[in-house]
């Protein structure tokens, strides 16, 4: 996206964010293609069959979004970070309501990768990856949300220095020490 038109959405957002229900209306347009390019993203490790599919994963999260009482937005990385965050939110939420883990019983050994969330039928992986990020939370709340910002936002490591205030060397340490605690954690 060029400087100029970042900055423009920069303004709606903290604009919506303050309240203006115009800036909302000018705002929709402006993003709903990379928030349907994150939702595809995060659907294309779905089975087939999925009751939920991509516009409607969109939808929900916008749904969700709205609902949000006047967020103080920093800029365009903090907003998709957050609609990132919301459409895994509903992906695990679905994955549980599946039963998933009742059905497949213990987690057994999983594998942390990047390509996790593309391979079909990973409810019990997503789960476990979603526990996983909690205990993180818990130890090093900055960590689980580069890995979130990273891995299931498609964030850049700029965008996720410049939503997180650090620098990108900060980033990428994160990133490296929080992918092995969670491939330990997880295996």
């Amino acid at each position: 996206m060029p400087p100029a038109a970042s900055t423009d959405l920069t303004r709606l957002l903290r604009a919506w964010g303050s309240g203006d229900a115009q800036a909302l209306e000018r705002l929709t347009p402006l993003v709903y293609g990379e928030l349907r390019r994150i939702a595809h993203c995060h659907m294309a490790g779905e089975r087939p069959g999925l009751t939920l599919q991509t516009t409607a994963l969109v939808n929900e999260a916008y749904l969700r979004l709205l609902d949000s009482a006047k967020v103080h937005w920093q800029d365009r990385a903090h907003f998709f970070a957050v609609s990132s965050q919301l459409m895994r939110r509903i992906l695990v939420d679905a994955a549980r309501e599946r039963g998933s883990v009742k059905r497949w019983g213990p987690l057994g050994r999983v594998e942390f990768d990047e390509g996790m969330i593309v391979a079909k039928g990973r409810d019990r992986e997503l789960l476990a990856l979603d526990e996983a990020l909690g205990r993180l939370a818990q130890l090093d709340a900055r960590k689980a949300k580069v890995i979130e910002m990273r891995f299931f936002g498609g964030l850049s490591v700029e965008e996720t220095a410049e939503v997180l205030r650090i620098s990108p060397q900060s980033v990428m340490r994160d990133w490296k020490l929080a992918k092995a605690w969670l491939e330990r954690e997880m295996g």
